[in-house]
C-alpha cells in the first residue's frame, strides 16, 4: 500500500504530542480552528497552519495532537475544497502539497482549493521507532525482527491504538469544519484511497465526489493481510509485461515460481518486496536501466543468480527519514485496522501463532502461486503485527460506499495495490467508475507516463 509520491525510493515525546492541556477547540464537540497561519516555507501560494484535534476522538483518553495543515491561498475557489490524502500509512503531506498540486492536477488549481495535512503520526509529528525504521524503511513487505516490533510497541505504549484509521477519519472531519465548508472533494492515493473511502462511509453527507487512485479495499480481510491478491497478481502482470514486443519467449511467472521454491522463505519475501518496489521505477519490468527484473529472474533460473541478487539488494535497501515516511505509524495503523488469520488486534498474542500455523498448513498452493505459503505468512503485514500487543480494534465497515460520484483509477501493472483490488472496490460504489490505465503501475496521478488517468480525473472534477 505504499505510495512513494516524490521519491524512488520518535521516541514519542508525550508532552509535545499530547499538546499539554487540552485546548477548548479540540474537545469533542468543540469548534475546530486553524491556528498560527503563515506562508508555507518554499511553497508559494500555500498557507501553513495548525489543526488541534483530540488525541482520542472517543474521549476515553485525554489530550490533543497538533496536526500541520497546508491550504491553497485561493480561499474563494468556485468549486470548493479538494482534500488530497497521502499514502502509506506513514507519509506526510504538508511538505509536498505544491509538488503534488502542480504534478497531479494543475488544470484544476483555479477551481479548487487544494488542502493537505500531515496525518497523525506523520510529517513533522512523525512517530519514531528507530529499529523498525532501519529494518523496514517504507516497505509494506519487508520482514521486521520481533525485537524491532517490541521496541516500537514500547515507544508508543498505550497511545498505539490512537493511530488507527478511525482516528484519522475523525481528524479529516475536524479539518472540514475548520475550513468552514459543508462538503469536500476527497482524493487519495493508495492508503490515501483507503482513508478517502472510509471518510466517505463515515461522513457521507460531507463529500461531494471521491477519487480513489491505486485502490485498497476499504473492508479489511484476512486475504489482504496475507497479501494474497498481490502475490498471485504477479503472474498476470509479469506475463503481460513479457508479451509486449519483442516478446520474451519464456514464462516469467514460472521463472519466479522456480526461483522462490529454490530459495528460503526469507529470500522469497525479499524477492516479492523487490518486485513491488521495482514497479515505482519501471512499469515495463524489463528496462535494462532499471535492472530488468524479468531478465534477472530468467537468468537466476538458468543458473546465474548474481544479477537477480544485485537487483533485489538495490530495491530492498533504503534509508528513509521518519518525517518522510514513518514506519512506526505504519505498523500502528495496520495492526489496529487489519484482519488477520488470528482475528483482530484484540486477540491475545499467545493465541496468534497457532492460528497462523493452521493457515500455513491449510492454505492451498494456488492461493499464493507463484509464491509459497511461507512467503505469505512471513511478509511484513503478518510479522509486524504478530507480536504487536493486544489493543483496541479499529472498525472495519462492511457497508458499501455512499451514493456519491466515485472515480477509481488503477494501472494494470500495479502490484502494490493490484487491479483486482480496484475491481473489488468498484463493485461497492453505487456511482463508481473504474478507469484502468494500461501499462501503468502504482499512483496514476503522480507517476503515469501518459495523461489518460489524469484526464479522467480532470473530466470527473470539472
Amino acid at each position: 500500500m505504499r505510495s512513494k509520491i516524490l521519491t524512488a525510493g520518535l521516541v514519542l515525546a508525550l508532552t509535545a504530542a499530547l499538546g499539554g492541556v487540552a485546548a477548548a477547540d479540540a474537545r469533542p464537540g468543540g469548534r475546530p480552528k486553524l491556528t498560527d497561519p503563515h506562508p508555507c516555507p518554499g511553497q508559494p501560494g500555500f498557507t501553513c497552519s495548525t489543526l488541534t484535534v483530540p488525541l482520542d476522538h472517543t474521549g476515553r483518553v485525554p489530550g490533543t495532537l497538533d496536526l500541520p495543515v497546508a491550504t491553497a491561498d485561493n480561499v474563494t475557489a468556485p468549486k470548493g475544497v479538494l482534500l488530497l490524502l497521502a499514502g502509506g500509512p506513514g507519509q506526510g503531506g504538508v511538505g509536498i502539497i505544491s509538488r503534488i498540486a502542480g504534478l497531479r492536477l494543475p488544470e484544476l488549481a483555479k477551481d479548487y482549493r487544494f488542502v493537505m495535512l500531515d496525518q497523525r503520526g506523520t510529517g513533522a509529528g512523525a512517530l519514531r521507532c528507530p529499529g523498525l525504521q532501519a529494518q523496514v524503511g517504507s516497505s509494506d513487505i519487508a520482514t521486521p525482527s520481533r525485537e524491532a516490533v517490541a521496541e516500537c510497541a514500547r515507544i508508543l505504549g498505550d497511545t498505539a491504538p490512537l493511530y488507527s484509521t478511525d482516528q484519522s477519519v475523525a481528524d479529516f472531519d475536524r479539518l472540514r469544519q475548520a475550513l468552514g465548508v459543508s462538503k469536500m472533494v476527497v482524493d487519495g492515493v493508495s492508503y490515501g484511497a483507503f482513508t478517502a473511502a472510509r471518510y466517505a462511509i463515515a461522513h457521507p453527507g460531507n463529500v461531494s465526489k471521491v477519487v480513489l487512485d491505486s485502490v485498497l479495499p476499504h473492508h479489511a480481510t484476512v486475504s489482504n493481510s496475507l497479501y494474497l491478491t498481490g502475490l498471485t497478481a504477479e503472474a498476470r502482470v509479469l506475463r503481460e509485461a513479457c508479451s509486449v514486443a519483442p516478446a520474451c519467449g519464456f514464462d516469467p511467472a514460472e521463472d519466479l515460481a522456480w526461483v522462490v521454491r529454490h530459495r528460503s522463505a526469507a529470500d522469497g519475501v525479499k524477492i516479492f518486496d523487490a518486485i513491488v518496489e521495482y514497479e515505482f521505477n519501471d512499469p515495463t519490468y524489463r528496462s535494462q536501466a532499471a535492472g530488468d527484473i524479468i531478465g534477472a529472474l530468467h537468468a537466476a533460473r538458468g543458473g546465474s543468480p548474481d544479477w537477480l541478487d544485485q537487483v533485489v539488494t538495490s530495491y530492498t535497501e533504503e534509508n528513509v527519514d521518519p518525517a518522510v515516511y514513518s514506519t512506526g505509524l505504519h505498523v500502528a495503523t495496520l495492526c489496529a485496522d487489519q484482519r488477520f488469520p488470528w482475528g483482530t488486534s484484540a486477540t491475545p498474542v499467545a493465541l496468534r501463532q497457532p492460528a497462523l500455523s493452521l493457515v500455513e498448513r491449510t492454505l492451498p498452493a494456488q492461493a499464493t502461486w507463484p509464491y509459497t505459503t511461507a512467503v505469505a505468512t512471513h511478509q511484513g503485514f503478518i510479522q509486524g503485527c504478530l507480536p504487536w500487543p493486544a489493543e483496541r480494534v479499529g472498525s472495519n465497515p462492511p457497508t458499501r460506499l455512499p451514493d456519491v460520484p466515485v472515480l477509481l483509477l488503477n494501472g494494470d501493472r500495479d502490484l502494490s495495490t493490484p487491479l483486482e483490488w480496484a475491481r473489488e472496490e468498484a463493485a461497492q460504489a453505487p456511482q463508481g467508475r473504474l478507469v484502468i490505465v494500461p501499462g501503468e503501475s502504482h499512483s496514476i496521478q503522480n507517476r503515469e507516463r501518459g495523461h489518460a488517468g489524469r484526464d479522467a480525473v480532470i473530466s470527473f472534477l470539472e
